[in-house]
C-alpha cells in the first residue's frame, strides 16, 4: 500500500505542473483542532504586553531553510513573519531562520542552546522528525533526543513548540511515518510544550483532494512555494490563538 502511495504520488509531482501561487484563503486552510498548539505560550504572551516585541527561532533541516523554495523570501519562517508583522501592529516582531538542510534531531541539539541564546528567543519552533524517520533512527532514541532539545531550549526560557513531520510521498511511503508522529505528540505532552501539527494539515490538505503537486516539489520531499508559504500562515494562526494577544487585528480564519 506505501509502495503504490509513493509512485501515485510521484507521477502527480511529475506528471502535473508545478504550482507556485500565494497561499490564499481558499486554498490554505486547516481545522481549528489542527492549528490548536495544545499550549498557551505565556512567556510570548507577556513579551507582546510588557515588552511589545516576539522574538522567534525556527530551528530546523531543509524545510526551515527553504529548501524547495523558488525565493529565500518564501520559506515558511520569513512567512511567518510576514503574517505576524501583519496581524500585530505596534509589535516588534522578529524571527530567525536556523535551518541547515540534512540535519536531523542528534545535530539540531548539539547546536540548540548557541542558536537559541544567540537571539534572545521567546519562541522556538523546532521543526524535526522528517530526516529522524527518513533514516529509520530508533523511535526511543528519536524520543530521547527530542526530551534533550526540548530542556535545553526550555532551561534558556522561551516557550517551546514542536512541527512534526511533512506529509509527502517520500515520507508517506515509510513503513511506520505515524509512529514518529506519535512520539512527537507524546513527547509534546509529556513535555507540556505546542506542537504543531503539520503531518496531519498536509494530509488534510491531501484527503481533501489537494494533488501533491499543489504543495510538494518534483523531488517528493520538499514544499514548494505553496506549501511554505501555507505553511508560515497557519503557524501563524495557530501562534496568536494560543497567545490571544489585544493586539491582534484580524481573527484568523479556519474551517470547523
Amino acid at each position: 500500500m506505501n509502495l503504490r502511495r509513493l509512485i501515485l504520488g510521484a507521477l502527480l509531482v511529475t506528471v502535473l505542473p508545478a504550482v507556485t501561487c500565494l497561499a490564499d484563503d481558499a486554498k490554505c486552510r486547516a481545522s481549528r483542532r489542527l492549528l490548536d498548539l495544545g499550549n498557551p505560550l505565556e512567556g510570548a504572551r507577556s513579551a507582546l504586553a510588557e515588552k511589545k516585541e516576539l522574538r522567534v527561532v525556527a530551528m530546523g533541516s531543509s524545510s526551515t531553510q527553504g529548501y524547495g523554495a523558488s525565493n529565500p523570501a518564501f520559506a515558511y519562517p520569513a512567512q511567518l513573519k510576514v503574517n505576524l508583522d501583519k496581524l500585530l501592529p505596534g509589535i516588534d516582531v522578529h524571527v530567525f531562520n536556523k535551518g541547515v538542510g540534512g540535519q536531523d534531531a542528534d545535530e539540531e541539539v548539539e547546536r540548540m542552546k548557541a542558536d537559541v541564546s544567540e537571539h534572545k528567543a521567546q519562541v522556538v519552533v523546532w521543526q524535526v522528525g522528517t530526516n529522524s524517520a527518513i533514516r529509520r533512527d530508533p523511535l526511543e532514541k528519536f524520543a530521547a533526543k527530542l526530551r534533550a532539545g526540548i530542556d535545553i531550549g526550555r532551561a534558556l526560557g522561551p516557550d517551546f513548540v514542536l512541527m512534526n513531520l511533512q506529509y509527502v510521498p517520500a515520507v508517506v511511503a515509510l513503513p511506520d511515518e505515524e509512529e514518529y508522529a506519535r512520539v512527537m505528540a507524546e513527547v509534546a505532552k509529556e513535555k507540556n510544550v505546542g506542537l504543531f501539527r503539520r503531518f496531519e494539515i498536509m494530509r488534510a490538505w491531501y484527503n481533501d483532494g489537494m494533488p501533491y503537486a499543489q504543495f510538494v516539489t518534483n523531488d517528493g520531499l520538499h514544499l514548494n512555494d505553496f506549501g511554505q508559504k501555507c505553511i508560515g500562515k497557519l503557524l501563524s494562526m495557530s501562534i496568536l490563538n494560543s497567545v490571544k494577544p489585544p493586539q491582534l487585528t484580524v481573527e484568523p480564519k479556519t474551517r470547523n
